[in-house]
C-alpha cells in the first residue's frame, strides 16, 4: 500500500513550496513520488478548441492525452474523492504520495505554519499531526522542523513511511 502524507496549513503558508522541496529531495534520494493537491474550488487544464476539449463537449465522460513521455486523464468525477479512492484508482509506481490541503483526512500530516498568517494551528491533538515546519518553532506534540528543512522532514518522512523501501 502506498503511504500518503498530507501536507496542511492556510491559504499562503508555504504548502507548495515545502511540497516542492519535498519532492526534489525524496526523487534526490532515489524515492518516486506522487503528489495530489486538493482544489475546492474546481478547475480546468483542458483548453478550448483543442481536440481534447472537443471530445469533452462531445460527451466524452474521460479523455485520456497520451504521448510517448506522458499520459493524463481528464474525467468527469461524481464527487469529491478522498485520498484513499484517488491512490486506489488513479496512482501506481510510486513510493509515497504527498498531497496537498486534505486538512480534514485521516493520513499523517505535515502542518506548515507561519506566526505572522495564524494565531493558532490548524491541526488539534489526535488530527495525525506528525510534524510542524514554520518560520519559528511553535510548542506542540508534534516535532518542529524549520520550513527550509527538507532534508530533515524526509528524514523524518523516510524513517516513518519509507524505511523499509529505502
Amino acid at each position: 500500500m502506498i503511504p500518503i502524507v498530507s501536507i496542511v496549513g492556510m491559504s499562503n503558508s508555504g504548502k507548495t513550496t515545502l511540497v516542492e522541496k519535498l519532492v526534489a529531495e525524496l526523487t534526490r534520494r532515489g524515492f518516486r513520488v506522487a503528489t495530489i493537491k486538493h482544489n475546492r474550488h474546481g478547475f480546468e487544464i483542458d483548453h478550448e478548441g483543442k481536440d481534447s476539449w472537443r471530445h469533452k463537449q462531445a460527451g466524452a465522460v474521460a479523455t485520456v492525452l497520451a504521448s510517448p513521455g506522458r499520459i493524463a486523464l481528464i474525467e468527469d468525477a461524481a464527487k469529491d474523492y478522498d485520498l484513499i479512492e484517488i491512490r486506489d484508482l488513479y496512482i501506481r509506481n510510486v513510493d509515497i504520495i504527498l498531497a496537498e490541503g486534505y486538512k480534514k483526512n485521516p493520513h499523517p500530516k505535515i502542518e506548515v505554519f507561519r506566526a505572522e498568517l495564524m494565531r493558532e494551528r490548524l491541526c488539534g491533538p489526535g488530527e495525525n499531526l506528525i510534524a510542524l515546519a514554520g518560520d519559528r518553532p511553535v510548542s506542540s506534540e508534534a516535532l518542529w522542523f524549520d520550513w527550509n528543512d527538507a532534508a530533515g522532514l524526509s528524514d523524518l518522512i523516510v524513517e516513518r513511511f519509507l524505511s523499509k523501501k529505502g
